[in-house]
């Protein structure tokens, strides 16, 4: 049986990608979430008037990797200070946000990122927010798995 994860941390080409490549992992998907319009488009979310991030349905199996450490992975893999941007990437569809489906992970994340906050690694505040999971809408099809696609690395990440 598997289970769930939504991150946001930026362009989430890259992040997909990391992800996809942990073990335990058993499938990825890219879309949009917490914003306040239905059905959105790349083009509106861009635009910034939606609301949504970028974010990456992550469909993973406990029995092989943790959801503790699927937070790990999503705290090393950008720069969770920055508000509303990764690196080069501005607005608010960029922002670090964690999206939970349940009490467990809320809690789990609220304890992860208070043991981010506290590491010494970063010389500002983790400004991650932690939301409870709502409406997903899945990206484009050329959006999935892109890098994969296309060929390419990961997002730059400017910390």
């Amino acid at each position: 049986m598997t289970e769930t994860a939504i991150f946001a941390a930026g362009c989430f080409w890259g992040v997909e990608q990391v992800f996809r490549d942990t073990d335990g992992v058993v499938a990825t998907e890219v879309g949009y979430t917490g914003g306040h319009v239905e059905n959105p488009t790349y083009e509106q979310v861009c635009r910034k008037s939606t609301g949504h991030a970028e974010a990456v349905k992550v469909e993973f199996d406990p029995a092989l990797v943790s959801y503790e450490k699927l937070l790990e992975i999503f705290w090393a893999s950008h720069d969770p200070t920055q508000v509303n941007r990764q690196g080069p990437d501005v607005g608010d569809q960029y922002r670090t946000a964690i999206f939970t489906v349940n009490d467990a992970q809320r809690e789990a994340a609220e304890k992860s990122r208070a043991a981010e906050d506290a590491s010494g690694r970063h010389a500002r505040p983790v400004a991650t927010k932690i939301e409870p999971l709502g409406p997903w809408w899945r990206a484009e099809e050329y959006h999935q798995q892109y890098f994969e696609k296309k060929g390419g690395g990961a997002c730059a990440i400017h910390r």
